[in-house]
């Protein structure tokens, strides 16, 4: 006897802009979107105030899949309009790195890119583990040195860094909310990654690795753990330092 099969109806995926998204990823895309809670995503599509916003939030999947070599996932997107750009850790507010005293001004309030450079730094000789303060970062011949954040980050996606968010929404009252919301999302992007890219590394850091960790189920997959940039100790842990040192990101 046949029985009727009730097809689960398909989730509106056309509230948000793909114009920057690389097309390997447009049916992974719209397949992990069908993971999450149609009125959530309802919500997100009629209103305007979370961040980065509708027209940003995928910028990171501008990454072609093949050219994936490496995740590294930040938190959520930063609190402010003109910083959330939908990559994480890139703060789309800061321009130069550099100024006459060691860091410009805007690198140093920005805490966990002020330690991400430092530890660049250290990792390419440029400065001892115990000398990186200002005045040291101000002594140091910077002409073969990158000048703003652009390419820094610019490095970064040249080297294959897909820059994520494990909540790629911020709403400053759903902080929590978000973060489990997405979690099926993540779990389907991740998958596809490791099926697609099976060299690829994951770059875990501080509470990160707690919400990402359970959804990296395959065996053997590369991964690097860490604590947090925000922490000063960043700087000197020898497992970043030695990931990072090949890479050479401060370097034009």
């Amino acid at each position: 006897m046949l029985t009727n099969h009730i097809e689960k109806p398909l989730i509106n995926t056309t509230g948000f802009n793909f114009n920057h998204v690389d097309s390997s990823w447009h049916a992974c895309l719209t397949a992990a979107l069908q993971n999450l809670d149609p009125h959530y995503l309802e919500k997100l599509y009629n209103t305007d105030d979370w961040l980065p916003g509708k027209d940003k939030i995928f910028n990171a999947f501008s990454l072609p899949v093949k050219k994936v070599n490496y995740v590294l996932f930040g938190e959520s997107p930063y609190p402010r309009p003109q910083s959330a750009n939908g990559f994480a850790f890139w703060d789309a507010a800061v321009t130069e790195l550099w100024s006459d005293t060691g860091l410009s001004k805007t690198v140093n309030r920005a805490t966990s890119l002020r330690n991400i450079i430092k530890m660049l730094l250290v990792a390419d000789g440029k400065l001892q583990p115990d000398r990186t303060g200002q005045a040291d970062i101000a002594a140091l011949k910077k002409q073969d040195l990158i000048k703003t954040n652009n390419a820094l980050f610019g490095n970064l996606l040249q080297h294959g860094f897909l820059l994520l968010n494990a909540s790629p929404v911020l709403q400053l009252t759903e902080v929590r909310k978000d973060a489990r919301a997405w979690k099926p999302f993540l779990k389907h992007i991740i998958d596809f990654l490791i099926e697609k890219r099976p060299d690829i590394t994951f770059i875990l850091l501080g509470n990160i690795a707690n919400e990402i960790d359970p959804l990296i189920t395959q065996p053997n997959v590369h991964k690097v753990y860490a604590e947090h940039p925000y922490n000063i100790s960043f700087i000197h842990n020898p497992t970043v330092l030695s990931f990072f040192r090949p890479l050479h990101l401060l370097t034009g």
